[in-house]
């Protein structure tokens, strides 16, 4: 068997704040795979981007992990030190940002920003550093990349903008990649080959990828597996054709339902009743449990951990033995 790449156990993130303790992700667990894509996806939020900032160490403050274990390749890395973390951030683990313009600094170049992140962890010359970045800007599609190179980024369109930021993420091979929000402020047209880009150098570099979104059309174009989070927890994990044809979770249900159909005709469209409740709210029992139709009162007083749904796993009393029996 193929050891995971990255391992997350038990993951906490909470917020010291005047009313006490916020936890913003709660004991979450799953693994990836090298060379997989696994999507985290929910409302906004529900914990996405905060699970990814804290696997990369980039939590702000009062923001902190609180309890659980994060392994990259074995080796765990949510106690290591600053400078240590910084050093395997940059060189095993490659961030993509849903605004481009945070990943850039407008005052140089594209090209001197690339190199400068190759030189900082390998030994090559500088002159083959810039080699590698003229080529990795036109692996991502940047046409006259011998010239772009010494643009800034303010002379790039924002889709061209996003593709300079892949390249940057995938400059030093690195064999984890957290890609927030990628695709959310690009035109459509722009998505898909963003989409395409992602998933040709995911399966030439084998780089396992966390995509973490709110759409599920690029979950189900790009991903492997997913998981949907609701209020800081995973309430159902599974490949991803499991997930979106055959939802388990209501949560879940209401999300793919949601999606308009090409081959069916409807009126109308799924729609979850409510809100997600604030970190101060969070009620009872399963989270979920005020919006979703199929609550009953173990529902109000215990949470539900995943369960056996097969072929996923989702955190809903529905499927314990007992409710079966």
């Amino acid at each position: 068997m193929t050891e995971p790449i990255l391992k997350v156990e038990n993951l906490r993130v909470e917020f010291d704040t005047r009313r006490g303790i916020l936890v913003a992700v709660d004991d979450i667990s799953f693994n990836v795979m090298p060379g997989e894509v696994f999507g985290i996806v929910g409302e906004s939020g529900a914990g996405k981007s905060l699970t990814g900032q804290a696997i990369i160490g980039l939590l702000e403050p009062p923001g902190r992990i609180g309890a659980g274990q994060i392994h990259l390749s074995g080796q765990r890395i949510d106690q290591l030190p600053y400078q240590d973390l910084r050093r395997i951030r940059g060189k095993k683990i490659g961030m993509i940002f849903q605004d481009p313009l945070t990943s850039l600094n407008p005052l140089y170049t594209i090209g001197k920003q690339l190199t400068e992140t190759i030189l900082t962890h390998t030994e090559m010359p500088s002159q083959q550093a810039r080699d590698h970045a003229i080529k990795l800007l036109d692996d991502v599609g940047i046409p006259a990349a011998e010239k772009r190179i010494d643009h800034y980024p303010h002379q790039f369109s924002g889709g061209m903008r996003q593709r300079v930021v892949i390249a940057l993420a995938l400059c030093i091979n690195p064999s984890l990649i957290i890609a927030d929000e990628p695709t959310t402020a690009l035109d459509v047209s722009i998505q898909a080959q963003i989409i395409a880009l992602l998933k040709r150098l995911c399966k030439e570099h084998a780089t396992a990828v966390i995509l973490i979104t709110h759409d599920m059309g690029v979950i189900a174009e790009i991903s492997d597996r997913v998981a949907v989070m609701y209020a800081g927890r995973l309430v159902e994990v599974g490949n991803v054709r499991d997930v979106v044809k055959n939802p388990k979770h209501p949560y879940s249900k209401g999300l793919m339902g949601s999606i308009p159909s090409l081959h069916q005709k409807a009126e109308t469209l799924t729609q979850i009743e409510g809100a997600m409740p604030r970190l101060t709210e969070i009620p009872p029992g399963c989270a979920f449990n005020p919006r979703c139709p199929h609550a009953f009162d173990r529902c109000r007083t215990e949470r539900p951990d995943l369960l056996d749904t097969k072929p996923t796993r989702a955190a809903c009393w529905l499927y314990s033995e007992d409710t079966r029996a």
